[in-house]
């Protein structure tokens, strides 16, 4: 593809001969001739310096020239280089996507409506009363229970998960393993101490150009629903427990774990393993970094660290301090070796 026709479709500024032929995508280290790559983290400076690469994404306000020692090296200007290396990667690479068919091995409720354009590959199981939209593709080892019902553009990889009665938008995703709407958890004590099961009554409700990603489960609610809204990402492990809320366009990386009746804003993004108490409510845009803990409400635009979470910035002075703690230790050990000496003296 001509590199012209690339900056034309993405709207960047080209510095560098249009005419130039770009065969693929590769990171900055990895790339060759013939290769597009990007820069838009400063660790990687030093080897945007020395790529192999026959062109690049730079920020368009960005203090980075083309290096001295590449001049034929071809510049793509971009408002985001990371977001357009990804737009770029759409022109080259795509997915293969299975024609429509019915594996043999399928098994499929007769009173289910399933498309016919649908593809359900190996030993899937669709229930009774199940809705499958236009273009639907099951891979393999698939479940829909009974009366889910699922959008168009449904894609689901082996293995996943869609319990009875929860709804699925459209253009919905999950990967391998993804439980939607398993049993919240929810247990009551008796008197003798055993543990009795609250039955889980409620559903999923997954809006429309959400994705979950590999083992995330998103648990049903005891009554009512527990509900992922548009444009949602959950990563790898990702648990949301019964009657949570997760707000449009937020992301909830690795390991990320809500307990129930915990509300996400819109655009918040919760770092790798960060844990929610639960009944509580992380504000519109709020950012929690890894491992944080948050036991009570985030106020909106907020960015928390730590476990309590408190404001970044206290955070990262707390945890400057920390590392003067074993002299501060030693001044206070001293201070006391002193006055336990006048107390003797007097």
């Amino acid at each position: 593809m001509r590199l012209g026709d690339i900056a034309s479709r993405l709207g960047c500024t080209l510095e560098g001969d249009p005419e130039l032929e770009i065969t693929g995508m590769a990171g900055v280290e990895d790339a060759g001739p013939g290769q597009l790559t990007f820069l838009s983290n400063p660790r990687y400076r030093r080897a945007a310096q020395v790529t192999r690469a026959s062109a690049i994404f730079l920020a368009r306000n960005g203090e980075l020239r083309r290096p001295a020692n590449l001049p034929s090296l071809a510049i793509l200007r971009s408002q985001d280089p990371y977001l357009d290396f990804a737009r770029a990667l759409e022109f080259f690479y795509h997915s293969p996507r299975p024609a429509p068919a019915v594996h043999p091995t399928a098994v499929i409720s007769p009173n289910a409506h399933v498309s016919p354009d649908a593809h359900i590959g190996p030993y899937c199981y669709i229930d009774e009363d199940v809705a499958l939209g236009r273009g639907a593709v099951l891979h393999s080892f698939v479940a829909i229970y009974r009366g889910a019902q699922v959008g168009d553009d449904f894609y689901a990889h082996s293995h996943a998960v869609v319990r009875e009665n929860c709804r699925i938008g459209n253009r919905v995703t999950l990967q391998n393993g993804a439980v939607v709407g398993g049993d919240g958890f929810g247990f009551a004590k008796q008197p003798d101490g055993r543990w009795f099961k609250i039955r889980q009554a409620g559903i999923v409700v997954v809006e429309d150009d959400v994705e979950l990603q590999a083992h995330a489960c998103v648990d049903r609610a005891t009554v009512g629903e527990t509900r992922i809204k548009r444009g949602a990402k959950l990563d790898d492990l990702v648990l949301v427990g019964h009657a949570s809320i997760v707000g449009e366009d937020a992301l909830l990386c690795g390991q990320v774990g809500l307990a129930g009746s915990t509300r996400v804003g819109n655009r918040c993004v919760l770092a790798g393993q960060v844990g929610a108490a639960g009944h509580l409510t992380i504000g519109d845009g709020a950012v929690i970094s890894s491992q944080s803990g948050v036991p009570n409400d985030v106020p909106a635009g907020a960015v928390m660290s730590g476990y309590p979470a408190i404001d970044n910035k206290q955070w990262l002075k707390n945890s400057a301090a920390l590392n003067h703690l074993p002299e501060l230790l030693k001044t206070v050990r001293s201070l006391q070796e002193e006055i336990a000496e006048l107390k003797k003296g007097a």
